[in-house]
C-alpha cells in the first residue's frame, strides 16, 4: 500500500534552516517515540546516502504515523525548489520526499466501507476527514483527478492562473456557447486532483453577509442561518494576525470574535500591494462606501482588506489536501484512491417502499471498471458540475433527461441539474504611475525576474510570491447613480412579473426571485463586488515587466438568470452540458453597464486618479453605451463560483436534496455535500462556504449514525 521513495542526499547539502530542530512525538504500543533533527548542514554533508535510506526505512517500519507527520512537517518547512546563491536549483521537495500511503483499486475492489465519499475536493476531504475521526468506521474517498501533492504550482502563492487550463490541475469544463456573450468559447475552471478547487483558486477567503445565509433558511431549510454558518466556518480556520511588517505598511484591523483559532485551514492577511490598496480604499470612501473593520462577522457591505488561506509559517497555500487530508491520512480507517472517476451510484429498492438505497459506487481506474460496497452512506461531493451528472448517470433526475440517455428512472427528481447560478463579471486594466513605488505581479512576467523572486521566496520566505488579493469592495446598487439604480429595480420587477404571468417560472424559482427583489431594496445587502488584482488579468493586454498595473474586476453577486447542467451521454468521461444562461434577464446585463461606469468613476477619483497613467482595456475609445455593451458582451466571464445544481429546497419546489434533515429525496443513504446544494447565490467567494458545508454535513452524518 505504501511506496517509499528514498530521501534525497541533496538534503545534506542544503542550508542550516532546512532542517531546524524538528521534534515529532508519536505514541505507539504505549511508548513515546521521539524523532529529532538537530544536525547542521556541515555534519549532514558528510553522511552517506545509506544513512538517509536507513533512517527513513526504520521510521516507516517502526512508526508510519510518525513518518508521515515528519514528512509533511519537513516538506512544509521547505516549500518548493531550493536554490543556491548563484540561482541553481539544489532541491525540489516535491521529488525529494515520498508518496503518501494511498490505496490501489485492488485494495478496495468489492470491499465494503461505512462511508464512501465521491470527490476529494474542498467539501469532500472536509467531510471525509471528520468522519474518519471515529476510528470504528471506515471512510473511502474516490477522487477523479490525480494526487497533485506537494506541487509547487499549487502551494507557492501568487501564481494566479498558472494551473488554469492545464489538464493536470484543471477540468476546464466547456460551456455551451452563449448568444448573449457573442457565442465565444467559455470554460469553467475547476480544480482537478486532491483538494479540488481549493488547490487552484486565488485563495481569497471571504464569507457572505448574514442576510444571504438567512435567506437559505427562509427558502425552506430550518437551521441554515448565519449563526450556524459562523459556527462551522470558524471551525474550519486558524487565523494568524498580520505581522508587524504588514501593520507598519498598512493599518490592518480585525475582530478576534469573528475568527477561528483551532481549525485546519490557516488564514492570514497576506503581504500585499499596500501602496495600491491605500489608493483604492481611499477612492472607495469618496464614492460613498464605508470601511469595514472586519468583514468576517456577517457584514461585508463596504470596502475592506481580505484575508487569504495562506500559512504564514511557510507562506504556502493552505488547502483541503494539506489541511484536512495530510494530518489524517495515516489513520487505519481512512482510504483514498486518486484517478478514480465515479460513473454511477448503485441503488436497490427498499422493500415495502419507493425509497432507493445506495449499495455501492461504480468507478473507473486505469481504464478498468470497479465497484465498492457501502455499509452506511454515500456522500456525493463532486461539485456543482459533476454532482448532478453522477446523479443522472445513477438514474436520479428529470425523467426526460434520463430517457434521452437511455437510463431507467430510479428517482424522479426534476430539480437535479437545474437552478444553476453563477457570478458574472469582466476586467478593466489600468497602467500605474512608474514613480508610485508599486510592486505588481507584472514583474513576474519576466522569466529572469521570476526566477530571482523565486530564490528570494525559497531562501527567505519573502517577496512577491506571498502576495494575495486583498482590496475588496461590496455595495448595493444605490451606491451608483440614483436614477439608474431606481430604473434597474423597476426593470427587475417588470421582468419577473412578465415571466410569472407567462408561466415561465419553475416551481420554487418565484420564491427565490421575490427574495432577490427584496434584497435589492435593502442597502445593507451588496449586489456588486469589486476586486483589485495587482497586475494584469486580461487576455487583451500583455504586461510589460517594467511597468505596474491593476485590474479592476466588478461582478454581480445575485443574478436573476438561471442555467442548467445535464449529462448528454452515458460516457462518464464526457463533461455534462453546462448552459449557465448568462444574461437571460436583460436586467442582469444592464447592471453590468452600470458597473463599468462605476469603475471609471472610481478610477477618476483621487487619490487613485493621480496614480493612473492610462486605461488599457478597453481604453478610452470605448465611450458610448453601445461601445460599453459590446465590450461587456465580448469580455464577460463566469467567476467560477457556480452553485445550485443540486439545490437544497423542498421537493415540490424542485429541490434535489435536504442536507440538514435527510438525504437526496427518494433515497435512504445518499447525500450531497458541496456548494451545488446552495439554492440561492451569496455575496461571497464560495471556498469558505464549501468547507463549512463539509463540516456541517459531517456533524449531521455523525448525529444520524448515533
Amino acid at each position: 500500500m505504501t511506496q517509499l521513495v528514498i530521501l534525497s542526499s541533496n538534503i545534506a547539502k542544503s542550508w542550516n534552516w532546512l532542517l531546524p530542530n524538528m521534534q515529532v512525538r508519536h505514541e505507539q504500543f504505549g511508548a513515546w517515540i521521539y524523532f529529532r533533527f538537530s544536525l547542521f548542514s556541515r555534519c549532514l554533508s558528510t553522511l552517506p546516502q545509506w544513512w538517509y535510506e536507513f533512517t527513513a526505512c526504520v521510521m516507516m517500519i517502526k512508526s508510519p504515523g510518525m513518518f508521515w507527520k515528519t514528512y509533511w512537517s519537513f516538506s512544509k518547512r521547505c516549500p518548493g525548489p531550493i536554490y543556491t546563491e548563484d540561482g541553481a536549483q539544489l532541491l525540489n521537495i516535491t521529488s525529494a520526499i515520498v508518496n503518501m500511503p494511498f490505496v490501489t483499486s485492488a485494495d478496495i475492489f468489492q470491499k465494503e466501507f461505512d462511508y464512501v465519499v465521491v470527490g476529494g475536493g474542498t467539501s469532500g476531504l472536509t467531510v471525509a476527514s471528520r468522519l474518519a475521526e471515529n476510528l470504528s468506521v471506515s471512510v473511502l474517498v474516490l477522487e477523479a483527478g490525480p494526487k497533485n501533492l506537494n506541487d509547487d504550482l499549487i502551494e507557492i502563492p501568487a501564481q494566479f492562473g498558472y494551473t488554469l487550463g492545464n489538464p493536470q490541475y484543471d477540468w476546464a469544463f466547456p460551456v455551451a456557447k452563449q448568444k448573449t456573450t457573442g457565442n465565444k468559447d467559455h470554460f469553467w475552471f475547476r480544480g482537478k486532483g486532491l483538494g479540488g478547487t481549493s488547490a487552484n483558486n486565488f485563495y481569497l477567503w471571504s464569507k457572505p453577509p448574514a442576510q444571504d445565509v438567512d435567506a437559505i433558511e427562509k427558502l425552506g431549510n430550518p437551521g441554515w442561518n448565519w449563526a450556524q454558518y459562523q459556527k462551522y466556518s470558524m471551525k474550519v480556520e486558524t487565523f494568524h494576525p498580520p505581522a508587524e511588517e504588514q501593520t507598519r505598511a498598512y493599518p490592518h484591523t480585525f475582530n478576534p470574535a469573528y475568527r477561528g483559532t483551532e481549525g485546519p485551514v490557516q488564514i492570514t492577511i497576506p503581504p500585499h500591494a499596500h501602496t495600491i490598496d491605500k489608493l483604492v480604499q481611499a477612492a472607495m470612501l469618496k464614492n460613498g462606501l464605508q470601511v469595514i473593520d472586519d468583514p468576517y462577522g456577517g457584514n461585508v457591505t463596504g470596502t475592506w482588506i481580505a484575508s487569504s488561506n495562506i500559512d504564514p509559517k511557510t507562506w504556502t497555500r493552505s488547502y483541503a489536501a494539506n489541511a484536512y487530508l495530510a494530518p489524517n491520512i495515516a489513520r487505519d480507517n481512512f482510504y483514498v484512491l486518486a484517478d478514480a472517476l465515479v460513473s454511477r451510484i448503485l441503488l436497490k429498492d427498499v422493500i415495502g417502499s419507493e425509497i432507493k438505497m445506495a449499495t455501492g459506487v461504480e468507478f473507473i481506474h486505469n481504464s478498468r471498471k470497479y465497484t465498492v460496497k457501502v455499509r452506511k452512506e454515500v456522500i456525493l461531493s463532486a461539485g456543482t458540475v459533476k454532482s448532478p451528472q453522477i446523479l443522472e448517470m445513477s438514474g436520479i433526475g428529470r425523467p426526460e433527461v434520463l430517457h434521452k440517455l437511455g437510463i431507467e428512472t430510479q428517482v424522479d427528481l426534476p430539480g437535479v441539474g437545474e437552478n444553476v447560478q453563477e457570478h458574472v463579471g469582466f476586467d478593466m486594466v489600468y497602467e500605474l504611475d512608474p514613480n508610485g513605488g508599486h510592486e505588481t505581479l507584472a514583474l513576474l512576467a519576466d522569466p529572469v525576474i521570476r526566477r530571482l523572486r523565486s530564490v528570494v521566496y525559497s531562501a527567505q520566505g519573502k517577496g512577491l510570491n506571498r502576495l494575495g488579493l486583498t482590496s475588496v469592495s461590496c455595495f448595493p446598487h444605490s451606491i451608483m447613480e440614483e436614477n439608474q439604480a431606481r430604473a434597474h429595480l423597476k426593470q427587475v420587477e417588470a421582468e419577473v412579473q412578465e415571466r410569472c404571468k407567462a408561466g415561465d417560472l419553475p416551481a420554487g424559482l418565484l420564491d427565490q426571485l421575490k427574495h432577490q427583489i427584496t434584497a435589492l431594496k435593502d442597502e445593507a445587502i451588496p449586489d456588486c463586488e469589486i476586486i483589485i488584482f495587482p497586475g494584469v488579468f486580461s487576455q487583451n493586454v500583455k504586461p510589460d515587466p517594467a511597468k505596474s498595473y491593476i485590474t479592476v474586476a466588478p461582478f454581480q453577486n445575485h443574478p436573476l438568470s438561471r442555467g442548467t447542467i445535464h449529462a448528454e451521454t452515458m460516457d462518464p468521461f464526457a463533461p455534462p452540458k453546462i448552459d449557465p444562461n448568462y444574461f437571460e434577464y436583460r436586467s442582469d446585463f444592464n447592471i453590468q453597464i452600470q458597473y463599468f461606469k462605476f469603475v471609471r468613476q472610481l478610477c477618476d477619483t483621487e487619490p487613485l486618479k493621480s496614480d493612473i497613467v492610462q486605461e488599457l482595456d478597453p481604453g478610452l475609445g470605448c465611450k458610448s453605451d453601445a461601445d460599453i455593451e459590446d465590450f461587456i458582451r465580448n469580455n464577460a466571464f463566469g467567476i467560477f463560483h457556480a452553485i445550485g445544481s443540486c439545490s437544497m429546497l423542498p421537493r415540490e419546489k424542485q429541490g434535489s436534496d435536504y442536507l440538514l434533515h435527510r438525504q437526496v429525496y427518494g433515497t435512504s443513504n445518499l447525500r450531497v455535500a458541496d456548494i451545488s446544494i446552495l439554492p440561492i447565490h451569496i455575496a461571497a467567494h464560495t471556498q469558505a462556504t464549501a468547507y463549512m458545508i463539509g463540516e456541517k454535513a459531517a456533524d449531521l452524518i455523525k448525529a444520524d449514525a448515533e
